[in-house]
């Protein structure tokens, strides 16, 4: 038998602590690939509280990627609504249509398949094939990669982080090792509390809660979002509220947006350009 390293320690100790306790969530009781993906790309920037109302609702309408490949645009943006960052729905679409014309609906088990779809990138490409196919790689979101840099004690760059990540792994639990990884960070190894009185791998932490957080200097470290009242995002999400119901006269869509005139044009025509809203004449609806 070989000898016992500080990984096997960690990854034993953090399996300890997830086991029986993860976070009861809709998208951890399936492997369905294509339900994966959309958990995934709801969660991006947006908490759990907001996407479990959402999260079924939109499967609901949409079970397969064929049938969102073939709904118009709209339909998902209006049940997308309150999620926020809309491109995300777009992306997801024009994914859906690849998923439907070239792979039959199936979707790739390879990390380069993966990334080749549209708005995939490292992140979900791992987490569906972790969570999906349970195939052994990591999956790194702001909370792993707070948790290993805090393990390791230093400021980590992206490659590093996957790097140390892969090798953590336990053999043939990625599916168990990644959820982990993630409620850990979420729940006990938190951005401004990590209680680290308690932590299962206080012993292998070169941190221990102590000096500088090298997780604040780290690849993937969550930055503090701009102000939201009163931004472009709250002005460009009132504009997609508004022609939800059907078309609008382009100056009620102004209107509603809360803005000066001539910044709600200026949105308009961004989202008009995103594929994100049409314009006919003088009124404005959802794709």
């Amino acid at each position: 038998m070989g000898r016992i390293t500080r990984h096997d320690r960690i990854a034993a100790g953090l399996i300890e602590w997830g086991s029986g306790s993860l976070r009861d969530l809709p998208w951890r009781r399936t492997n369905d690939p294509w339900r994966v993906l959309v958990s995934e790309v709801m969660l991006q920037q947006t908490s759990v509280a907001r996407v479990m109302p959402k999260y079924e609702a939109f499967l609901e309408a949409f079970p397969t990627p064929g049938a969102l490949a073939q709904a118009p645009l709209g339909d998902a943006l209006r049940l997308w609504s309150g999620l926020g960052y809309p491109r995300r729905c777009r992306n997801l679409q024009a994914t859906a249509v690849v998923l439907h014309e070239k792979f039959d609906d199936l979707m790739p088990d390879s990390l380069d398949e993966l990334l080749a779809l549209p708005g995939i990138g490292q992140y979900t490409a791992r987490a569906v094939l972790a969570f999906a196919y349970r195939i052994d790689v990591a999956v790194v979101d702001v909370n792993v990669s707070r948790v290993l840099s805090r393990l390791e004690g230093v400021p980590m760059k992206a490659r590093a982080l996957q790097d140390l990540a892969n090798e953590l792994i336990p053999e043939g639990l990625a599916w168990e090792w990644n959820q982990v990884m993630m409620d850990f960070g979420a729940r006990h190894c938190t951005v401004r509390s990590p209680q680290c009185d308690t932590c299962p791998v206080r012993s292998q932490c070169k941190y221990k809660g102590v000096g500088d957080d090298p997780a604040q200097l780290s690849a993937g470290v969550s930055k503090p979002q701009a102000r939201f009242e009163g931004s472009d995002r709250q002005a460009r999400g009132r504009a997609l509220r508004a022609v939800s119901s059907g078309a609008l006269q382009v100056n009620d869509v102004v209107e509603a947006m809360g803005v000066d005139e001539q910044r709600a044009l200026v949105l308009i025509t961004s989202l008009i350009s995103e594929g994100l809203l049409e314009r006919t004449d003088s009124t404005i609806t959802l794709p």
